[in-house]
């Protein structure tokens, strides 16, 4: 038994060296035609990494030959594939502004904008690789409107939207949450949720940010001096209405009921 493992370690170890050793081979060699056919190869098998390593290489050298489009689009692909969209997305984009009709351009433009998707953070962190995805995938739907992809990407864009109104959301609480510290920051928090609303009407989030703006205006006008008071809760008013018609079966209705009747004693209706 024990030689028996002893001898599939040492075949495995021979197989790993002489593929090791044809890969390095391959980066030695100055025959492009055979380094071309080993990076494909590679690629084929799912060696991405040695796939753009050589293709690193030969991308410049097959610059204006027949080779050149496909080498090009096939590094993009490489890295992709090997889940670094950073560097997919800089090749891919080399290759739709080279090659604009090309016979890779509407997968360039699509691979460019999905792996930004794919790499997009959480809506905490800084979310200017969201934005770059979104602008990639509506360039993409732009130049290609009856591509299959059509439906991924469209999908693709709304949950990226939806990160970008989360992030406001948050921000918006936040502010919120702070109250009167060191400022009205409850002007903040309805600034920042009525400007998501403008941006993304169509958000999941829009419920929400609509009842963090009644709820910062009530707290604005409740903590107010009494100069100001009146018109503030006035203000309220405007906003439970505006509230309730769009969400009448609301799940915050009795709470947003609660500020309004509230807001109306203050007023003395």
């Amino acid at each position: 038994m024990r030689t028996y493992r002893h001898i599939i370690i040492v075949s495995a170890l021979a197989i790993l060296l002489t593929a090791c050793g044809e890969y390095n081979k391959v980066l030695k060699s100055s025959d492009y035609e055979y380094k071309y056919a080993y990076a494909k190869q590679a690629f084929e098998k799912k060696k991405y990494a040695q796939a753009y390593t050589i293709l690193t290489d030969l991308v410049p050298v097959f610059r204006g030959t027949d080779k050149a489009e496909e080498s090009l689009y096939l590094l993009g692909l490489s890295y992709y594939e090997n889940k670094d969209y950073v560097n997919s997305g800089s090749y891919f984009k080399n290759y739709y502004q080279h090659y604009p009709r090309g016979q890779y351009a509407e997968l360039a433009r699509f691979y460019t904008g999905y792996g930004y998707y794919l790499d997009s953070p959480e809506p905490q962190l800084d979310q200017s690789v969201t934005i770059q995805a979104i602008e990639e995938l509506q360039a993409f739907l732009d130049f290609f409107p009856k591509s299959d992809k059509v439906s991924i990407a469209q999908n693709a864009i709304f949950e990226l939207q939806d990160k970008l109104v989360l992030k406001e959301l948050e921000n918006a609480q936040l502010y919120y949450n702070l109250g009167n510290y060191m400022g009205n920051n409850y002007e903040s928090a309805v600034i920042t949720a009525k400007n998501a609303i403008k941006a993304y009407p169509y958000s999941k989030y829009k419920e929400q940010l609509e009842m963090l703006v009644l709820k910062a205006r009530f707290r604005e006008a409740s903590e107010s001096v009494i100069e100001k008071k009146a018109e503030r809760f006035r203000t309220v008013i405007d906003e439970y209405y505006n509230f309730i018609n769009d969400y009448p079966d609301s799940q915050d209705r009795h709470e947003a009921d609660n500020i309004f009747k509230i807001a109306n004693k203050q007023l003395g209706n």
